[in-house]
C-alpha cells in the first residue's frame, strides 16, 4: 500500500546477531541503525506521531502524503511521509513508559524534535465518556520510568505549543473533548483489580485521590514521555481517546464503550499541520 512494507523488505528480522546481555552502551553507539527502532538519521522527520499499538501505524500513515514503511523491530514500527511538504513520521512505542522512552530517545538521535502521542485511556471523572477526546496538559507520575530521569518533584507537563495545536484542532473538528491532567501507571490490572493486589490499600486510596484532584483519565505513557521530552529539550503533547469509564460503571451509569481511534488520529494530524505552519511562520520572521 505504501511501497516498502514489512513483508517485502524483511525488515522485521533483527539483523543484530548478539543479545542484549552482551551489548555495551559503547557498542550500541557504533551500530549503523538505532538499536531498537532500527532507524538512522534521515529516516524520520522532525515531527513524529507516536501511537502505542504497531497496528495503528498504517492507519495513521494513510493520512500522510507518500507514506512509506521504514522499519519494524520489536514493538517499534515506523512509517515516514509528508504533511504540507514537511517530512512527518509515525512510530509505535508499545505499552508503557519504558518502551516509549526508548522510542523517543532513539528518534531524537535520528533528528526528531516534536512528538505527538496518540493513545487510549479510561475515564476517571463522571463527565468523561467513552468516545471523548482528552488533550493532556500534565500527567501524574505513578510510574517508574520518569523517576530514572527526574526527581518526583519535577512535574510531567506537555509542551504548550503542541498542546495548543491539539486543543485548536479538536475544537475545529468539533469532537467532544476535555483538557487537563491524566494519571499514568505501570500496571493495567493494578487499576482494574486493585482489591486483589497485596498493595490494594494503596492503589485504592490513591485512585480516590486522583478522582478528588480532578484527573480526567488514566493511561500508561504520557508521564514518562513528558519527562523525557523535558530532559531532551524537545516538544511533546498527547491526545487520548477514552475507551470507557470504570467510575460510571461502578455507579450504574451509562458507560459507552469506544474503540475507534480515528478521531484522535485526525486531531493529531491536524495539530501537526498547525505546528508546521506555525514553525514556518516563526522561521520566516
Amino acid at each position: 500500500m505504501y511501497g516498502n512494507t514489512p513483508e517485502n523488505t524483511g525488515e522485521r528480522e533483527n539483523p543484530i546477531a548478539f543479545t542484549w546481555d552482551w551489548v555495551s552502551y559503547e557498542s550500541m553507539q557504533k551500530l549503523e541503525k538505532q538499536f531498537h527502532i532500527h532507524c538512522v538519521e534521515g529516516d524520520v522527520g522532525r515531527y513524529v506521531i507516536l501511537p502505542g499499538d504497531p497496528g495503528r501505524c498504517e492507519k495513521i500513515a494513510a493520512y500522510l502524503d507518500n507514506a512509506e514503511f521504514v522499519a519494524y523491530n520489536r514493538e517499534f514500527k515506523t512509517y515516514t511521509g509528508t504533511l504540507l511538504g514537511e517530512k512527518v513520521s509515525v512510530t509505535s512505542t508499545g505499552i508503557g513508559g519504558p518502551s516509549a522512552s526508548i522510542a523517543m530517545e532513539e528518534l531524537y538521535r535520528c533528528g526528531a524534535d516534536t512528538f505527538v502521542r496518540i493513545g487510549t485511556s479510561g475515564g476517571i471523572q463522571e463527565d468523561v465518556l467513552g468516545g471523548d477526546i482528552v488533550i493532556v496538559t500534565g500527567a501524574i507520575r505513578m510510574e517508574g520510568t520518569s523517576k530514572e530521569y527526574a526527581p518526583i518533584e519535577y512535574p510531567a507537563v506537555a509542551d504548550f505549543e503542541v498542546t495548543a495545536a491539539l486543543r485548536d484542532a479538536v475544537r475545529e473538528l468539533g469532537f467532544r473533548n476535555h483538557t487537563g491532567v491524566v494519571q499514568c501507571k505501570d500496571a493495567f490490572y493494578g487499576q482494574h483489580e486493585p482489591e486483589v493486589k497485596p498493595v490494594g490499600y494503596e492503589l485504592l486510596n490513591k485512585w480516590d485521590a486522583w478522582i478528588k484532584c480532578g484527573a480526567l483519565a488514566s493511561e500508561m505513557e504520557s508521564a514518562a514521555m513528558f519527562i523525557v521530552a523535558s530532559c531532551l529539550r524537545v516538544r511533546v503533547g498527547a491526545v487520548l481517546m477514552v475507551a470507557a469509564n470504570q467510575e460510571r460503571a461502578k455507579k450504574g451509569l451509562s458507560n459507552p464503550q469506544f474503540h475507534d481511534t480515528d478521531q484522535a488520529i485526525r486531531v493529531a494530524v491536524e495539530a501537526v499541520k498547525k505546528l508546521i505552519e506555525r514553525d514556518r511562520a516563526v522561521e520566516n520572521g
